[in-house]
């Protein structure tokens, strides 16, 4: 196996694994009342990610693999474990919001509004950029933008009614 394999190979498992993390999630939030919206773009992502890692595996897999753009990588998932374990039970693929409860202001969310967001967009740019896949790190980041532009607006709206709760002192943060 190349090292594109096992890079591509330990992405996949470790997306697969928040896959089951974020199920689990869904199904606790769901419980309590949570609301999921934005449903009908949620199959974009699964396409664009999945298009992604097989472009990057594909292109990779003769390619030289530079350490440095690694390294970013690696920095990256790390800032993405501190994201997941900031938001906790909150933390889903999806857009589902508990009427009523706190936002979630630990962890990078003290600094940022979508922290996640930002993380998965220079995931998307750096992987590629491991195997001087330029041309597809562009492709991605411009899809993956466009998607995340209509989501962050989707998520946005469905997330105010808790957040002007936050603004009038009604709820406590987490």
């Amino acid at each position: 196996m190349t090292a594109a394999d096992w890079i591509l190979l330990a992405v996949a498992l470790q997306r697969l694994g928040e896959l089951g993390y974020a199920r689990g999630n869904e199904r606790a939030l769901r419980a309590q009342g949570g609301i999921e919206v934005g449903a009908g773009h949620y199959p974009l992502f699964i396409v664009l990610h999945a298009g992604w890692l097989a472009a990057v595996w594909w292109g990779g897999r003769a390619a030289t693999l530079d350490l440095g753009w690694l390294a970013a990588f690696l920095v990256l998932q790390a800032a993405r474990i501190w994201v997941v374990a900031a938001l906790g039970r909150y933390w889903t693929t999806r857009i589902i919001t508990v009427p009523g409860q706190p936002l979630v202001r630990r962890g990078p969310y003290r600094f940022l509004r979508h922290p996640n967001y930002l993380i998965v967009v220079l995931e998307i740019a750096v992987l590629p950029l491991c195997f001087g896949l330029w041309q597809i790190a562009v492709l991605f980041s411009i899809a993956n933008l466009a998607l995340l532009a209509h989501r962050i607006r989707v998520e946005d709206g469905a997330l105010e009614p808790r957040r002007a709760l936050d603004t009038v002192g009604k709820t406590t943060d987490l």
